[in-house]
């Protein structure tokens, strides 16, 4: 059975079947259909066609059809897991996980659809303006081409589609090749809504289609997450476009003196440098220790890494599984053996089993190696100790990338410098960089991005302020 992609809100297929199969074992996951062209074009153009419909579509219809996308996700939340799984290789464990998310991510959109009202300015504080009362409302900037990647199928493309919906903003949404089926079943889920036709579509094309989808004029938004080349690609080819890029990171964490439970930071380590094969923007890759702490650090980390699972994605005590496809892994390989004939020391894992690659620390990385400079986007963790936390802070600043840093500390003033030093989007206190709440602005700077996910921050960023100023008024 062949799953259908989505055009205006209606089920359609294609002769150009794609199966997906998963990185674990290759067994097929599903079968979908790319999107023809000319299904392309009718998705463009009934978005164009409906968005002046949808952005006057009344609150409570759009939160109505994000509540019921919210119930049916938590409803199915076994199948959808499973299927996350099944495309992505992501453990099981971790696509429940996703799925919880995405379900309070649909609830967070339906609950700010019904409070995003604007703000009155009385103008009569000016002699000039007496009488004058300014009404400053966000309008949708117009449709939006959502690119979503494959770490996250589900979430982060609830992270494009619940803004958009919210605001009354149509999206066209184009899943990322490798992990198109769960996408396809959010569509099957707002197919259940009363959305006018043209507000959504769920378009799988190859990547090559998207270049040519974000220079239609029809669609002036474009909201991409995924690697930096291809962000600033995007960029580059529509430069008046309003464009969001969540890009990539090298999250760094901070594990200063004053911080008195090491095995609670170093549990927090391992796990969230190794989840989902290190295979998201904000997993640990880099952890600077002041020295007083390092050496005991270092120890309950390795020990920690070496107590994760490793095994096949379907089995719930899998912690890690294999990363989206074998050339990942090999690339990775391939990362760590530069650092190792630079000088650095494996302290646990360093091997490779297919698309698998073990959960691995490194220590005593020279400068300049790419598991300390670029995105590893796997399961590989730097260690080093520094004699100060401005060194630290430092250390992490030291980098093109800012998307989020962790900060183990218990001295609040601490913290506060932590977030005035740091270069980053977002400054976690007490935990991981990679702690995320869907409802608060994420986001990166230098070349971790531009713009901010999290709901709100989302509808602010997919829409623009419009003033309207009432005359002859008694204040």
């Amino acid at each position: 059975m062949t799953t259908p992609y989505w055009v205006a809100g209606r089920p359609a297929s294609s002769q150009d079947l794609v199966e997906v199969r998963s990185p674990h074992d290759g067994a097929i996951a599903g079968v979908t259909s790319n999107a023809s062209a000319e299904d392309v074009e009718r998705a463009v153009a009934a978005a164009h066609a409906v968005a002046g419909e949808f952005a006057v579509l009344p609150a409570h219809a759009r939160a109505a059809a994000l509540d019921h996308v919210s119930r049916r996700l938590a409803e199915r939340a076994d199948e959808v897991a499973a299927l996350i799984t099944a495309e992505s290789g992501k453990p099981v464990k971790w696509a429940r996980v996703e799925v919880a998310r995405a379900v309070s991510t649909f609830r967070w959109a339906a609950e700010e659809a019904r409070r995003f009202s604007g703000e009155l300015q009385r103008l009569d504080t000016d002699p000039a303006a007496a009488g004058r009362l300014a009404l400053v409302r966000r309008v949708p900037r117009g449709p939006v081409l959502g690119i979503a990647p494959f770490n996250f199928p589900l979430n982060l493309v609830a992270h494009k589609v619940a803004p958009a919906l919210a605001v009354g903003a149509p999206i066209v949404v184009k899943p990322a090749p490798a992990t198109p089926l769960v996408a396809l079943l959010l569509g099957e889920l707002l197919a259940e809504t009363d959305l006018p036709a043209g507000s959504w579509s769920v378009l799988p094309v190859p990547n090559e289609v998207a270049g040519e989808l974000a220079e239609d004029p029809r669609l002036p938004v474009v909201s991409f997450t995924g690697s930096g080349p291809v962000g600033y690609s995007i960029l580059e080819r529509v430069p008046r476009k309003h464009v969001v890029l969540e890009l990539g990171g090298n999250a760094a964490a901070v594990v200063c003196p004053d911080w008195d439970d090491l095995d609670f930071a170093a549990s927090r380590i391992a796990t969230f440098a190794m989840y989902q094969g290190g295979q998201s923007c904000i997993s640990v890759q880099r952890v600077y220790a002041h020295a007083q702490v390092h050496d005991a650090l270092t120890q309950a980390v390795v020990a920690h890494v070496r107590k994760l699972g490793v095994g096949a994605p379907t089995d719930p005590a899998t912690d890690v599984g294999p990363l989206i496809n074998e050339a990942a892994a090999r690339r990775v390989e391939s990362w760590v053996d530069e650092a190792v004939a630079a000088g650095a020391r494996v302290l646990t894992g360093g091997r490779r089993d297919g698309a698998v690659y073990e959960p691995t620390v490194l220590t005593d990385v020279p400068p300049g190696c790419k598991v300390v400079d670029e995105e590893v986007f796997g399961p590989v963790l730097v260690l080093e100790p520094v004699p100060t936390v401005e060194d630290a802070f430092d250390r992490v600043n030291a980098s093109r990338f800012g998307l989020q840093a962790g900060v183990f500390t218990h001295d609040v003033r601490l913290a506060f410098r932590a977030s005035t030093r740091l270069a980053v989007g977002g400054v976690i206190v007490g935990d991981v960089p990679s702690f995320r709440a869907d409802q608060m602005p994420y986001g990166g700077v230098k070349e971790s991005g531009t713009g901010r996910e999290g709901v709100k921050a989302a509808m602010e960023d997919l829409t623009e302020q419009r003033v309207l100023v009432l005359t002859g008024l008694e204040l």
